[in-house]
């Protein structure tokens, strides 16, 4: 096991006499961090159509930004200069960087994989790029994000055991390359454990991360495909290998079933794209599943969202108002949607929480899931 870095710390503060669910302490150079959390993505350094304050303002406490999308604009460079991401964005509590490695696999197209790093084409412009490890960790680095990612490589759900093998050994060869190139104290980076869903991948690939988890840890290769309880099922054969005091982030994950059952096994840090994208084309999520607003039956219904939420949109729109703004492509409609999809889920881990300090989550996760519609969702 690598040293720690002195500028982070984490400490578990209580745990769930009926699960070991968690609450932690993540202390970083931008702010303490009470886990588990669900992490705001902000791709572009920018949650889509909000403002900091407005995130801030929902709850969140740390939010996500992606290397290989700042990467091709503005360009890192643009960012270091600015001061970091944090200045540059003007968001003055802690950052996470995915590493870009996902983003080159799934959106990018002709893609040459070697032990060296991915040849790969621009989604924007298709000029011809090369991605390594130390590249990744470069821009990074330069980034300034507190948190930040080893580059690996990501496999889809029913690509061939051989095929997943290679992939995992790739990405652990990247692994040490990563770590080799990290300079920058005041950033911890996490390992990314892969194997798809094959559990003795998953063991193996767990295996060569742990050394590298000093700080904290991923479990990547997720969300591309197989069912939720394949999903559980592999979190909790990698659980019991996984040292309790460190940080557990399970990568693009954020549906409200999904941070329950997540928290139950252990898991610490979420996030996800899909609240401020359901939001922007009319939709919300409630305490029972997706509502959207669209919808003909809402043209004259003036009650909230959510009659249980208590976030702007719910104190003082109607679904009548925000299902006319999204139908007359009003930005605000999605602006207001996406406050109340990060406050919703901001505030259910903070109910998550509550729960934990009070003995209490498979009750809760019993209450929650009984008028929710797992099915209406996403």
């Amino acid at each position: 096991m690598r040293e720690r870095n002195k500028n982070f710390s984490f400490e578990v503060v209580h745990e769930c006499a009926q699960t070991g669910a968690r609450i932690g302490k993540l202390t970083t150079p931008h702010g303490v961090i009470e886990t588990p959390v669900y992490m705001p993505v902000g791709t572009q350094a920018t949650v889509k159509t909000m403002t900091p304050r407005q995130v801030e303002e929902c709850g969140a406490q740390i939010i996500l930004a992606n290397t290989y999308h700042l990467f091709l604009r503005p360009g890192e460079d643009i960012v270091k200069r600015a001061g970091g991401l944090h200045k540059f964005m003007n968001w003055h509590k802690p950052i996470l960087t995915d590493s870009g490695g996902y983003q080159v696999f799934s959106l990018t197209k002709m893609k040459k994989r070697n032990d060296e790093g991915v040849e790969f084409r621009s989604h924007l412009n298709g000029e011809k790029l090369f991605m390594t490890p130390e590249k990744a960790i470069q821009i990074q680095n330069d980034l300034g994000a507190d948190i930040i990612m080893a580059f690996d490589s990501s496999t889809e759900y029913g690509d061939s055991y051989q095929l997943c093998k290679e992939s995992d050994r790739i990405t652990h060869l990247w692994l040490k390359r990563c770590f080799d190139a990290h300079k920058n104290e005041k950033q911890v980076l996490f390992p990314i454990v892969q194997g798809n869903m094959f559990d003795d991948l998953r063991l193996a690939s767990l295996e060569q991360c742990l050394p590298y988890a000093s700080d904290g840890i991923a479990l990547g290769g997720f969300g591309v495909g197989e069912t939720k309880q394949q999903k559980y099922h592999c979190i909790e054969i990698m659980m019991p290998h996984i040292p309790k005091d460190i940080p557990r982030y399970l990568m693009g994950h954020g549906s409200p079933d999904c941070l329950i059952e997540g928290v139950i096994r252990g898991i610490d840090m979420f996030d996800c794209v899909q609240p401020t994208r359901i939001a922007r084309t009319g939709s919300a999520i409630t305490h029972t599943g997706r509502l959207t607003v669209r919808n003909a039956k809402y043209k004259d219904d003036f009650t909230p969202l959510d009659p249980e939420c208590d976030c702007y949109t719910c104190k003082n729109f109607t679904k009548a108002y925000l299902r006319h703004l999204i139908n007359a492509d009003e930005s605000l409609g999605g602006t207001l949607l996406s406050i109340h999809n990060i406050h919703f889920l901001c505030h259910l881990m903070e109910d998550i929480k509550d729960a934990i300090r009070n003995d209490r989550l498979m009750d809760f996760r019993n209450e929650f899931l009984a008028k929710f519609d797992k099915n209406l969702l996403f």
